[in-house]
């Protein structure tokens, strides 16, 4: 690095003293071996997910040409092979994440490709989702015995195929069998983020884990879909709460999955429910209050609010109410405007009141913190609240046209304000 070309020449002229040279090589040194380090993990990570491949391809190949005590052996070799290879990681290379990420990863696979054979070679009767669970149940160990972060990330993507199978067949325990697979893997995620909170896995975690819930969320829909759709809406408060805990205080957006999926999810399902045909759809149904109150959507829609809430009321312990921001509690204003709309189609002025005033809310916020982006997204939820509503209307193409324009100079105009308000204070 250019700075540590210049040490001698700072040091000779006076400007740092020896010790302060000798602090700031030590510091470059450790950032420069750190992201070797994590190069290397990358590489080793690829590396052994494309040796598993390969081999695979090789004996796929050849398989039909083989004894079964061959396809045995076979079937056996990468597992046995990974394994020993973990144990030498625990006995001599314990601190090293590399060798125990890679190995782990290795022997992942290693266990998905040995039940596949050997399931193949003695036709065991069984489907994906059996062989998924047997083999996120086996891979399991792997997460705490070896520390891997890598195989937790995997594990959370396999139940996650496996909780789908909700979607194909309800009233199967997918669903549920899904949530006690996926509370097991959460000690390993918590120590993540209480020690190394600032490492690229945590990061993967905080949006690989909200991902996989959103997506399985859904299974749990069976006759009364309708409370489905508020579940979701309440299911993102509880994401954008998450984000707004201290431990993603100071972090680039990039890093905050959970901030940035409960807010662009909150956003979709408010435009959604912008529309007159969402609540026209909604009049139109029949609900019956026993059926509503025992229903799975009903009881997924109380648990998620108990939870919303109580992170509520966590956050306004911490924070100034004018800096709380729309996003962290309308999930209750929109539960009241969802049993409204079932009555009245007067819930939609509501919804895109909501709509408009987190816009505002955001403009002022980007502009407070001198934010462009946060300032440009605020805009953005302005703008496509007004598309929305001409697409809905029957204003004249002239008058629309005319307002397009005025929205246009007013985002041109704001931004320009922004860029000269920046250079007024440098």
């Amino acid at each position: 690095m250019s700075i540590l070309k210049d040490l001698p020449e700072l040091l000779e002229a006076g400007v740092i003293s020896h010790d302060t040279a000798e602090r700031i090589e030590h510091y470059y040194r450790g950032k420069s071996s750190s992201s070797s380090n994590r190069l290397l993990m990358l590489y080793g990570l690829l590396g052994s997910i494309l040796i598993g491949l390969g081999l695979i391809l090789i004996i796929a190949h050849n398989w039909d040409e083989m004894s079964r005590m061959t396809k045995n052996g076979i079937a056996l070799a990468p597992l046995i092979l990974g394994q020993i290879m973990c144990i030498y990681t625990l006995i001599k290379k314990e601190f090293s994440q590399t060798w125990r990420e890679c190995v782990s990863t290795f022997l992942f696979f290693s266990i998905g490709a040995c039940l596949s054979l050997i399931s193949q070679i003695y036709h065991l009767p069984g489907d994906a989702h059996t062989f998924v669970f047997l083999w996120m149940i086996l891979s399991f160990p792997i997460i705490y015995l070896m520390r891997s972060s890598m195989v937790s990330l995997l594990y959370v993507i396999g139940i996650t195929y496996y909780g789908c199978e909700g979607y194909a067949y309800h009233h199967t325990s997918q669903p549920y069998t899904y949530w006690l697979l996926l509370i097991p893997m959460l000690p390993h995620y918590y120590q993540l983020c209480k020690k190394r909170a600032l490492s690229n896995f945590t990061t993967f975690h905080h949006w690989v884990i909200p991902i996989s819930i959103s997506i399985v969320l859904g299974t749990f829909a069976a006759r009364q879909e309708e409370w489905m759709y508020v579940a979701y809406f309440v299911l993102f408060g509880v994401f954008y709460l998450i984000g707004e805990n201290h431990l993603f205080k100071g972090r680039k957006i990039k890093a905050n999955g959970y901030r940035v999926i409960g807010a662009l999810g909150t956003m979709v399902l408010l435009f959604i429910s912008s529309s007159d045909w969402f609540w026209s759809s909604l009049m139109k149904k029949t609900f019956i209050l026993k059926d509503v109150l025992f229903s799975p959507e009903f009881i997924t829609l109380i648990v998620l609010t108990g939870i919303a809430k109580l992170l509520l009321f966590k956050h306004l312990k911490k924070t100034k109410i004018k800096e709380v921001q729309p996003t962290a509690f309308l999930f209750l204003p929109f539960i009241a405007t969802f049993i409204l709309g079932i009555f009245t189609p007067f819930a939609q002025i509501l919804i895109n009141l909501y709509i408009f005033i987190i816009g505002i809310q955001t403009i002022r916020l980007g502009a407070r913190r001198n934010h462009l982006g946060l300032l440009n997204y605020g805009l953005m939820i302005i703008v496509a609240l007004v598309v929305l509503r001409f697409v809905d209307s029957h204003i004249d193409f002239v008058i629309r046209g005319i307002l397009f324009v005025l929205t246009g100079i007013g985002f041109f105009a704001t931004n320009l304000w922004m860029l000269k308000k920046r250079k007024t204070n440098e």
